[in-house]
């Protein structure tokens, strides 16, 4: 009886723990979506950010990584560019991904010593993938096909949330309706991977659908992706052609070629009566020289002939 009560206390302390790190510490939990960007707290932190620094741990590895000392980002880790840190030192991430989860201490140092309590964040992070694509955000499929998107909560301690802390994941439609109640849809969870998943077939009225994985704390939402489900472009032509209120795509490229041909033959005649517009003046002007030109060419053999004649009878 008492070895039992022993690790039933343990085991209290150790779920403890998790919340309250080393002692001393002031810890916030942070749910976002992958894809956003996050600022994370640092308490109590010193001007300048000088005596700062951020230590990130995604319990993955055999240790801790510096990601910033002394207020100076490191460059040690491949997101390192990712990093920042505010006036407040607090820890900024860009365009977070399900890999930034963990937890990140921050720690104020003076003189070497390590000053007041340290602030301890645990980033938790929702993604969503998809069996058709290897984008977060959408998917492009044909319609009358299946399609499968897998949300999946990214922390270290996502098992005690889902199974003791009461959070829950659940997939939403664009009415925010649970989509376990409906029959389209199969729903599966895996509570040990923090993982649920969607299945479904949809159909041409279904294009643009957005789905929504939502992480819910009881009735609180504590963070959610939406999926956008799009139709390819080729499967659009294909909804068209076999629609017969439409006309077909032979047709309409027939219908286009003839218009380009006509537009073209306009094009021809305007050029032509631009040019006629501006030959006419042209042409008569150039008769109009050559007329006044043959008529001073007369009058010069007229006068030289008046002057033949002349020259003749005085002789």
């Amino acid at each position: 009886m008492t070895e039992k009560s022993d690790i039933c206390l343990l085991a209290l302390i150790l779920l403890s723990s998790l919340f309250t790190g080393v002692s001393g510490a002031e810890v916030t939990r942070v749910f976002i979506s992958s894809g956003e960007s996050v600022s994370l707290p640092c308490n109590d932190a010193l001007h300048q950010c000088s005596s700062t620094t951020w230590i990130y741990n995604n319990y993955t590895s055999s240790s801790a990584v510096e990601v910033f000392f002394g207020g100076i980002n490191k460059n040690n880790t491949e997101r390192s560019e990712r990093l920042s840190l505010t006036s407040e030192c607090s820890l900024n991430i860009y365009n977070t991904t399900q890999h930034d989860r963990g937890v990140y201490t921050c720690r104020q140092y003076v003189n070497g010593l390590h000053h007041g309590p340290e602030s301890q964040v645990y980033l938790h992070v929702l993604h969503v993938s998809s069996s058709s694509s290897s984008s977060s955000s959408q998917t492009e499929i044909r319609a009358n096909t299946s399609v499968t998107l897998s949300c999946q909560l990214w922390s270290h301690d996502c098992d005690y949330l889902l199974r003791v802390d009461g959070f829950q994941l659940v997939w939403m439609n664009q009415a925010d309706v649970d989509l376990q109640t409906d029959s389209r849809y199969q729903i599966r969870s895996d509570e040990h991977d923090c993982l649920i998943s969607l299945t479904t077939t949809l159909v041409n009225e279904d294009n643009n659908t957005e789905l929504r994985c939502v992480l819910k704390h009881k009735n609180d939402i504590k963070t959610s992706v939406t999926h956008t489900v799009r139709f390819t472009d080729s499967n659009k032509i294909l909804v068209t052609a076999t629609n017969p209120e439409k006309t077909s795509t032979s047709n309409r490229s027939e219908s286009v070629n003839c218009s380009e041909f006509a537009v073209s033959f306009i094009r021809v005649i305007l050029v032509i009566v631009e040019v006629s517009v501006f030959a006419a003046p042209t042409v008569i002007l150039l008769q109009i020289i050559c007329a006044r030109r043959a008529e001073n060419r007369r009058r010069t053999q007229n006068t030289h002939a008046e002057d033949t004649v002349m020259s003749a009878v005085l002789e």
